[in-house]
C-alpha cells in the first residue's frame, strides 16, 4: 500500500507524510508538477498549501489533470479541498471569517472518513479561503460555526475534502481520520 503527498507547499505538508509513516504506509512527498503518469501510488493526499484559491489555483500544479484522471482514493486538506470543489464547479473564495486555531466541527454525516469520531470534535485550522459551496455529486459531511463546508466527499469517485488539519496534533481524531482514509484505500485496492 502506498499513500503518496502532493505537496501544495503547506506549512505542515512534512506531518501529513509523517503521520501515513507513523501508520506503517509507503509513502513520499511528491511535487505538484508530477504527471498523472508517473504515479505509483494508491491513495493521494492533497496537501495544503499557500496560494489563495481564487487568485493563485494555477500554483496546484498538475492537480486537476490528476482529478479528472485518477480512480484512486483522494484525500484533499485545505487548499486541496478548496481546489477538488472549484474544479468540478462548486465555488471556494475567500471566507467571510477567515479561521485559525482550535475550532468545534460538527458531523453532519458519519462514517466513511470520520468514521468512529465523537461529534463534535476540536479542529485545528488555518485558512482565509474555504469551499462556499459543493459541487452537483458531492455530499456536504461536516461544518463549524463559520464554515459550512468542514469536510465532504464525492459520490463518483473515491475523493475527500478537508477544511481543518488532521495532520496537526491539535486536531482530536486527526490520526483516526488519517485510519480511515488508509482503509479507504485498502477497499478500494481490491475492488
Amino acid at each position: 500500500m502506498r499513500i503518496d503527498v502532493f505537496d501544495n507547499g503547506g506549512q505542515w505538508t512534512h506531518r501529513e507524510w509523517r503521520v501515513l509513516r507513523y501508520l506503517d504506509i509507503e509513502t513520499n512527498i511528491i511535487p505538484n508538477t508530477t504527471r498523472f503518469e508517473d504515479l505509483k501510488a494508491d491513495g493521494l493526499v492533497l496537501s495544503g498549501g499557500a496560494p489563495r484559491i481564487g487568485t493563485e489555483a494555477m500554483k496546484l500544479g498538475n492537480t486537476a489533470d490528476i482529478l479528472d484522471r485518477a480512480d484512486f482514493p483522494i484525500l484533499g486538506i485545505c487548499v486541496g479541498a478548496q481546489f477538488i470543489a472549484l474544479h468540478f464547479g462548486g465555488k471556494a473564495d475567500a471566507a467571510d471569517v477567515p479561521e485559525y486555531g482550535a475550532i468545534d466541527v460538527t458531523i453532519d454525516e458519519p462514517g466513511d472518513i470520520l468514521a468512529g469520531i465523537k461529534s463534535p470534535f476540536k479542529a485545528w485550522e488555518s485558512h482565509n479561503d474555504e469551499v462556499k459551496f459543493l459541487p452537483e455529486g458531492f455530499v456536504n459531511l461536516a461544518h463549524s460555526e463559520n464554515c459550512k463546508v468542514q469536510a465532504f466527499k464525492y459520490t463518483k469517485k473515491p475523493y475527500y475534502g478537508l477544511q481543518f488539519h488532521p495532520e496537526v496534533e491539535h486536531t482530536e481524531y486527526g490520526e483516526c481520520i488519517f485510519k480511515n482514509f488508509v482503509s479507504i484505500c485498502q477497499r478500494h485496492k481490491k475492488e
